[in-house]
């Protein structure tokens, strides 16, 4: 039996991916642990399989213009992994169809074979087609996608906003100051490049496993900060972090806290409270109570003391952050943001009874639709009018050039 190649390894991913029953993440994390591939190889495996998840109606657009017959599934995902290296990748042309076609089933290789030469030979051609094509083909996001950014944004900025998601995420991290100083991790580690806007947290070239088992950072884009300076907790503060998992956002808020007074941190799935207790142990948080909890199903919260700070950082459909979720453009469906605004509001109104007079409450989501930002605070504030928008924040990954994320803070009066 021959050893598995970077090549296989993101076809079978793509065929697992196929299914539908996981997410891209957790099928090429199982795939690579359980493969002895070199570090180059694993990344050219990463890089083949997010690749074509990203490229995916652009490269059936090009199958399509070659082969007007119907392919089978296994067929055509050799097809989408060949022209990926050829027309995006330009990898050069005897290893990239040498290397596809061996792939194939027997029967199969003569068909794959004649495809991607047919590909090279009119490549500039597809290129021009491609390049007249709707803007929903020439990025590869679903049309309703496109369209209700069009609509929000204006066509430029919808544009700017799908090349944006189909650019690889760079590494950013923060640095945590409950176990080290800003100084100390930079001089530690000479390739992290600090942020001018956002004095703790840095950018890397590569992940940095040491500081991260030893609790000194936690990866974390910068927008994720935006809430936890909202929230401004204080030394000694009580606060409910309702939504919690995995625990940046904690782990933030126990840091701006001095690592002083009470965190209660909850999420419904007891495995993801597993992760997060472990991430918040690893990151020195010592004032941090971590307990299972669905807000949708009316239990009692184990601590119903009142708070004086609240962070909901809502479950949302994280259209924000679509270019680290490689295959959520096509999880997504016109009516996942309408049901989510629907499961917000549910949580808003299951916590706010916890909170202090004149305490602050902060909704946050990493989505960039209005249906579940804007349209959430404004029925936040018509259903509890004794609640008071202090202040909000929104940031546009077009515009900001980091993920996007919403957040408003409400006071108590």
């Amino acid at each position: 039996m021959s050893k598995p190649s970077s090549r296989g390894l993101a076809l079978a991913a793509l065929q697992k991916w196929r299914t539908g029953e996981q997410f891209a993440d957790a099928i090429l994390g199982q795939l690579l642990r359980s493969s002895d591939l070199a570090a180059q190889d694993r990344a050219f495996a990463t890089e083949l399989f997010y690749g074509v998840l990203r490229n995916l109606t652009l490269l059936d657009f090009w199958i399509d213009s070659l082969r007007s017959r119907h392919l089978d599934h296994d067929t055509r995902d050799l097809l989408r992994l060949g022209l990926y290296q050829l027309f995006v990748l330009e990898t050069p042309e005897h290893a990239a169809v040498f290397e596809t076609v061996a792939l194939a089933k027997p029967k199969g290789r003569s068909l794959v074979n004649g495809v991607l030469r047919s590909a090279t030979r009119g490549k500039a051609d597809l290129v021009h087609k491609a390049s007249e094509q709707d803007l929903s083909v020439r990025t590869s996001h679903p049309h309703f996608l496109v369209e209700r950014w069009v609509q929000n944004f204006g066509d430029k900025d919808a544009e700017a906003l799908c090349d944006w998601n189909n650019r690889p995420a760079p590494i950013y991290a923060r640095i945590n100051r409950i176990k080290t100083t800003r100084d100390q991790f930079l001089a530690r580690h000479r390739d992290a490049e600090p942020l001018s806007a956002h004095e703790n947290f840095v950018r890397l070239t590569n992940i940095p496993h040491e500081a991260l088992a030893d609790g000194h950072c936690y990866i974390q884009d910068p927008s994720t900060a935006a809430a936890c300076l909202l929230l401004d907790p204080k030394p000694g503060d009580r606060v409910l972090d309702a939504c919690a998992a995995p625990g940046g956002k904690t782990g933030y808020i126990a840091e701006l806290m001095n690592n002083e007074g009470l965190i209660l941190a909850c999420d419904r799935d007891t495995n993801r409270v597993r992760t997060l207790q472990e991430n918040l142990e690893r990151l020195g948080v010592g004032i941090c109570r971590c307990v299972p909890h669905d807000w949708t199903c009316g239990d009692p919260l184990p601590e119903a003391a009142a708070f004086d700070r609240i962070l909901i950082d809502a479950p949302c459909t994280n259209t924000g952050v679509m270019r680290r979720r490689v295959d959520l453009r096509w999880r997504l469906r016109p009516e996942s943001f309408s049901r989510m605004r629907t499961e917000q509001l549910g949580i808003v109104r299951a916590t706010i009874p916890f909170l202090k007079p004149d305490g602050a409450l902060v909704y946050s989501t990493c989505s960039i639709e209005p249906e579940e930002n804007e349209d959430v605070v404004r029925a936040i504030l018509r259903e509890f009018p004794f609640l008071k928008l202090s202040d909000q924040v929104s940031l546009l990954p077009f515009r900001d050039e980091f993920d996007g994320a919403f957040a408003a803070k409400f006071v108590r009066a």
